[in-house]
């Protein structure tokens, strides 16, 4: 039967009117189909790569290009927190430093951190006569008079039974067996009150009011498990979250949730359980989030709740509405894994991740702006962070409280007072610092595999290295970055480079005999260029030199310059195929030079007309990748670095180059392009190119910190070899700027570029490009630093003094504690 009569046979699916596909029957002992083979990854266009989810939405998340990454740690005891066990899945805490409260199954351990390390006391519900209590939550109870407070924990057990210890004696003062039918889950202090949750969504509320038969009567001030009536109050069962803020009751259940697929939420029952008969309202964020995680207030903004969600989404609440019915307002992408815990601190709102990661984030720029985000708990989840309130007069430190999976506790400055100190001192800078200027040659091109002999082949091309040396005066560091130095389509010459490249380097800087011969070729050629376009009596010395699959970096010093260099290192970032080849990426050197960091960065992103998405993420992995280089120990407290960092990053360094075929394309048709380009009008064309459009457009983009200098001349991408005709094959590309050179600088002003221009080098399908500029360096006394730094941080105790006070008068208003 001939295949239109078995299209005519197959019956109609439906109402459809069209047939169903035709489908392929391979009978018995047939020859299999060919396997078919993944695409060879390409030098120009479409990687053969898919498109990483995290990608679309690494160009969302909050600017994080300025954040400080030194941990704000705070040391106030003789005995670190950190040795304090706190099981990651059993273990509770409820801490009034210097005391820490800590239960576990059947223990309860008491520590003072001022006398040790180990429990002053530790209970065994098994031998303290309560019926095998297993122990699931704690909090402490409010008292009126200033001595008992923080002195009495009432706990709460799998069994539904309550009970109070006294701290400060390590006795049981009162029980309530029986009070829950199932689990207690949660327990929170609210003013004069304390509330109990258990998994079957019963909600006791203990009030002072409701004290009966105490010797005082009825009303008596504190609370008593024993003579205290709590009101009974229902939610839902089983809750994932459940929290006090600003007297409202939150609660959600990871199943309960509106709409399917891409379009749920998760429902939020509010209600009020300090005031009786008050019903539950049901509330939804205004788009797709995850199940409702943990959830704050924050002091500079009381009016707002934030709830943090799976999959790395913030949702904010007016609580402030004309009905009581809290509205979200907004919804907010900080990360591409789960927040996992929330807490607002001052103006700050700190967020915990599954990496071990706490970020504080400002939250009135858009985007957010990340001013902190520094590594917590070794990689592992953040699971709570809180503040305590009692540390603000008992140690006049505003103390945030952190728990991780690493079953380790720690401290932090909730105000952040390194920080305050560092910018003040930059402000002082010039007291201290003798300042210079350095001259920098960047240059950048796509060699698309040619070598070095074929610039030989045409009198246009014989000079290029004379014209670029020369484009600025007496250069004092010289930067080659160049792309595909071998042919990426062969897949031979990837493979040997990726087997042989990138090996160590000797110690006068030479190439290693190991890598390929096209490197090898390429750096004797600069090697050559330099001697010969450069004055004899100003000699030139390689420092850094390194390959990747094609990438190919090269950086020469003025041997003048050459003393006041140091901590020089060089290193490799994989993008191609998801980081595990190196088709894409970049190579990342650094310097010191005087007291001043500088890094330059030679990069290859994504290929693809449309792969905007990809180069971003390309950007960020290359910004954000963690302990790049090793840490430098060559200045004390790390001067030459920026942001709290010790220059293992990329962005601790005060100055950073970009250079590279970065890959962003033109979104305009190819004959309008061209006819720009041959009327002179490129200013038509900037709003359209790809890179400036993420820069001015992109809140997220990586590289809206960093500058470039206006393009004054024609896209260098693509030509056709050996002419200057733009890409006639097939494919006929679109002209567009995809060699880029960008940079940025702590202090802008001691940054001013000389120049940006191309040269017509026609051996590529590339044109190569170059900038020059003129750099500050600083020279620190350190001496004349430590003087202005004990001022500073006089200033800093009188600023402290005022944050504290601020910070007491947000929980006296808001949580209602008696401080």
């Amino acid at each position: 039967m001939n295949v239109t009569d078995s299209t005519c046979e197959r019956k109609l699916l439906g109402n459809s009117k069209l047939l169903p596909p035709p489908t392929r029957q391979i009978g018995l002992g047939d020859k299999l189909p060919p396997v078919r083979l993944p695409p060879t990854p390409s030098s120009d266009e479409e990687s053969g790569e898919d498109e990483d989810p995290r990608m679309r939405t690494a160009d969302t998340l909050p600017d994080s290009s300025h954040s400080s990454r030194r941990p704000p740690s705070l040391s106030c005891f003789a005995y670190p927190a950190s040795k304090i066990q706190i099981p990651a899945h059993s273990g509770q805490v409820a801490i009034a430093l210097p005391g820490v409260v800590v239960v576990t199954h059947y223990h309860i351990k008491y520590y003072d951190l001022t006398l040790d390390d180990v429990p002053i006391w530790t209970i065994d519900t098994r031998e303290a006569g309560l019926r095998d209590a297993k122990l699931t939550c704690l909090e402490f109870k409010p008292t009126a008079a200033p001595p008992e407070r923080y002195r009495y924990v009432w706990v709460g057990t799998k069994e539904g039974h309550l009970f109070e210890v006294d701290v400060s004696v390590g006795s049981v003062t009162a029980t309530k067996f029986g009070v829950h039918a199932c689990q207690v889950t949660h327990m929170f202090r609210y003013g004069k009150t304390m509330v109990t949750v258990d998994g079957a969504g019963k909600v006791l509320v203990f009030d002072s009011d409701q004290n009966f038969g105490m010797a005082g009567g009825m009303g008596d001030e504190d609370l008593s498990l024993v003579y205290t009536q709590p009101r009974v109050y229902r939610t839902a069962e089983k809750q994932d979250f459940v929290k006090m803020l600003g007297g409202l009751l939150w609660a959600s259940v990871r199943t309960e949730v509106s709409g399917t697929g891409a379009a749920s939420v998760p429902v939020i029952r509010i209600c009020d359980p300090l005031v009786p008969g008050s019903v539950a309202r049901c509330v939804m964020p205004t788009q797709h989030v995850g199940a409702v995680t943990c959830g704050t207030l924050l002091p500079s903004h009381p009016d707002r709740v934030y709830l943090g969600h799976e999959g790395g989404f913030i949702s904010v609440w007016n609580v402030d509405t004309p009905d009581g019915a809290p509205e979200c307002t907004e919804v907010m992408k900080v990360s591409a894994s789960d927040v996992l815990c929330l807490e607002g601190v001052n103006d700050l709102l700190w967020a915990g991740g599954r990496k071990g990661m706490v970020s504080a984030y400002d939250v009135e720029p858009r985007p957010w702006v990340v001013t902190n985000c520094w590594e917590a708990h070794d990689g592992l989840p953040v699971l709570k962070l809180f503040v305590d309130p009692s540390a603000i007069e008992r140690l006049g430190k505003l103390c945030v409280v952190s728990v991780g999976r690493d079953e380790r506790m720690k401290f932090w400055d909730g105000l952040l007072g390194n920080d305050w100190v560092d910018h003040e001192l930059l402000k002082r800078e010039h007291t201290f610092s003798k300042f210079r200027n350095l001259n920098v040659l960047i240059v950048s091109w796509n060699v698309d595999a040619a070598k070095p002999d074929a610039l030989s082949t045409d009198a246009g091309n014989t000079h290029f290295f004379q014209q670029v040396l020369q484009s600025t005066d007496s250069p004092d560091v010289i930067a080659f970055g160049f792309q595909e130095v071998i042919d990426l389509e062969s897949r031979k010459m990837a493979a040997k480079t990726v087997l042989l490249g990138g090996k160590k380097k000797t110690e006068d800087g030479k190439i290693s005999e190991k890598v390929t011969s096209s490197y090898k070729r390429w750096y004797d050629r600069l090697v050559m260029a330099v001697k010969m376009a450069m004055p004899p009596d100003s000699p030139y010395t390689v420092i850094h030199t390194e390959s990747l699959v094609g990438l190919f970096t090269c950086i020469f010093v003025k041997n003048a310059q050459r003393a006041s260099v140091k901590d020089a290192t060089i290193t490799t970032i994989k993008r191609g195929m998801g980081g595990r080849y190196g088709n894409k990426g970049a190579i990342v050197a650094r310097l010191m030079v005087d007291d001043s960091s500088i890094c330059f960065i030679n990069c290859h992103l994504a290929a693809g007309q449309g792969h905007v998405r990809q180069r971003n993420a390309d950007v960020a992995a290359i910004l954000e990748e963690k302990s790049l280089f090793p840490p430098s120990d060559a200045m004390e407290e790390y001067v030459a670095y920026v942001g709290g960092g010790d220059g293992s990053m990329v962005l601790d360094h005060e100055i950073v180059f970009l250079n590279g075929d970065m890959n962003y394309r033109i979104d305009q048709r190819r004959e309008v392009v061209i006819h720009a380009i041959q009327s002179g009008e490129l200013e038509s064309l900037f709003t359209h190119d790809q890179l400036l459009k993420e820069m001015k457009h992109n809140r997220g983009f990586r590289l809206r910190a960093f500058q470039e200098a206006l393009l004054t001349f024609a896209p260098t991408y693509k030509y056709d070899r050996l002419s200057d005709e733009f890409d006639t094959s097939e494919k006929r590309r679109t002209p567009a700027w995809c060699d880029r050179i960008l940079w940025r600088s702590r202090d802008p002003e001691r940054v001013v570029q000389l120049n940006y221009q191309r040269y017509e080098v026609n051996v590529s399908d590339h044109r190569p490009i170059s900038a020059a500029f003129q750099v500050t360096i600083k020279s620190v006394r350190q001496d004349l630093r430590a003087r202005e730094k004990m001022e500073v941080e006089k200033g800093w105790k009188e600023a402290e003094a005022v944050l504290l006070e601020s910070a007491r008068a947000f929980y006296m208003q808001q949580v209602k504690t008696l401080m």
